[in-house]
């Protein structure tokens, strides 16, 4: 079935939710006092990456949507900071970490790829 909105075709979008669903389900797990805290800003940090591609897919140019893709790209280096914190704070196994590390860098691969495109397409 067709998707109703086209950021939902695009591929990083759609690694992108796979992520934050990931984080979600890793958050739970972690200490009560943390509820508003290092959860709370791991997911708001890690949904923020398809929010803003939607965003910038929904803008009238390709600058727009290139300038909202470096958001989505800040927002993962955010998030990939946080897992590393999650880490030495020893709420995620190194297992889960290189998991999120590997799929974080693949949405990294993926924007920058269609940060250049568009950029390209521009010139």
């Amino acid at each position: 079935m067709k998707s109703s909105f086209p950021f939902e075709e695009l591929e990083v979008w759609k690694l992108s939710m796979g992520l934050v669903k990931t984080i979600y389900e890793v958050t739970v797990g972690f200490p009560d006092e943390e509820k508003f805290g290092l959860t709370s800003q791991m997911r708001r940090a890690a949904t923020s990456v398809p929010l803003n591609v939607a965003e910038g897919k929904g803008r009238w140019s390709k600058k727009e949507f290139v300038h909202f893709l470096f958001i989505a790209r800040g927002s993962l280096y955010e998030t990939l900071t946080l897992i590393i914190l999650a880490y030495e704070l020893d709420y995620i196994t190194s297992e889960k970490k290189s998991l999120l590390e590997q799929e974080s860098s693949t949405i990294l691969s993926k924007l920058s790829g269609l940060i250049n495109h568009l950029k390209e397409k521009a010139s």
